[in-house]
């Protein structure tokens, strides 16, 4: 197995742990770090001094590497007539609840592309590990980054993507496959999506260039794993495998949709939050089927309204309006705590590697 990637990132199994926004934690991202992949930390949903404190919140738990994660979408263009329409269409699945929605929408997270506060959070704190989701900052960001000694790593999800992640000297590229679930992370949503699956892309992405690659999308258990790296990934990256941990922050809904009964599959949407991401099917994601749904606001504006919706339906014991973001491999997953998990997926690959070795 091709160590150059593991020995970059400092860790000792090709396993790392998707940087899941909102689901991912610090005692998460400690769990398989100490067990020997690597943690990961989502932080494109906080500010730079609340993603300061979860790194420092996993520090205090492990004395390994782990990645944190940042997004890197274009900020969104406020358009009040288009969130007005999409309010208005809203309106009926509020009303179940006895709620009204929001009287104006407002961009919730900020991109890191031009947040100064937050690059300066990470040179002082320095991670051993960043990566970027939705495309890359810009070459100032990067070089600060790289002068720091942090290693870096972004997903793409076609080759052209990738020729950019190469350009821009990335330590490893994550070959982001259709399968995966939560938010495509493809540069430009306008733009034509091949919806590449993991292994096609993967195979793809290794024969392209030197730069190593880390499979993701799909991939639950260590057959999985085993077979990225035999198409030659030096890595899979996991995310819907840890969300039933205990150390997840999801809530109970989630949980019962995801392990509490049988998968009804999942799909593609972007009526939740502007982009198209993959989750368990629920009441939100059926609003795609309304022949009447306007164009929703752009990311990150129109999560404003989902997040208000679900606010409203939770409260009334309803968790089918949540973002329950899952991958195709979801009816796989398991309820083991992290550290568990990753021990598991290891034997498991031990097991498939020696299968294919004796055939």
């Amino acid at each position: 197995m091709e160590q150059a990637l593991l020995t970059r990132l400092g860790i000792t199994k090709p396993i790392i742990q998707a940087p899941m926004a909102g689901v991912s934690t610090p005692a998460m991202a400690a769990a398989v770090t100490n067990a020997g992949g690597l943690g990961s930390l989502g932080v494109g949903a906080t500010d730079a001094e609340g993603a300061r404190r979860m790194i420092r919140e996993t520090r205090d738990l492990t004395a390994g590497p782990f990645n944190v994660n940042l997004f890197c979408h274009a900020p969104a263009t406020a358009d009040p007539l288009r969130e007005a329409r999409w309010l208005e269409w809203l309106r009926p699945q509020f009303a179940q609840f006895g709620a009204t929605p929001p009287a104006a929408l407002k961009e919730i997270y900020r991109s890191f592309v031009g947040d100064r506060a937050m690059l300066q959070m990470l040179l002082d704190e320095r991670p051993a590990v960043v990566s970027f989701h939705f495309g890359l900052p810009g070459a100032e960001a990067l070089e600060a980054l790289r002068g720091a000694g942090i290693a870096l790593l972004a997903s793409a999800t076609d080759p052209r993507e990738a020729q950019q992640l190469a350009a821009a000297r990335v330590d490893g590229i994550v070959a982001q496959g259709i399968e995966g679930g939560g938010h495509r992370g493809v540069f430009d949503p306008a733009a034509v999506d091949e919806g590449l699956g993991t292994f096609a892309l993967t195979r793809l992405l290794v024969r392209a260039g030197d730069i190593p690659v880390i499979a993701a999308g799909g991939i639950m258990d260590g057959a999985g794993i085993a077979a990225a790296l035999a198409l030659g990934a030096q890595a899979a990256q996991l995310g819907t495998a840890f969300v039933a941990c205990p150390e997840s922050a999801i809530d109970a809904g989630y949980r019962r949709a995801l392990i509490g009964q049988p998968v009804d599959g999942t799909v593609l949407t972007a009526t939740i939050s502007g982009r198209k991401a993959r989750g368990l099917r629920n009441r939100f994601t059926a609003l795609d089927d309304d022949p009447r749904r306007p164009p929703p606001p752009d990311y990150p504006i129109a999560y404003d309204a989902g997040k208000a919706l679900h606010a409203a339906a939770k409260a009334q014991g309803e968790f089918g309006y949540g973002a329950q973001w899952a991958g195709q491999g979801a009816p796989l997953v398991r309820a083991l705590p992290a550290g568990q998990l990753v021990e598991v997926l290891m034997r498991e690959f031990e097991e498939a590697v020696r299968a294919l070795a004796g055939r």
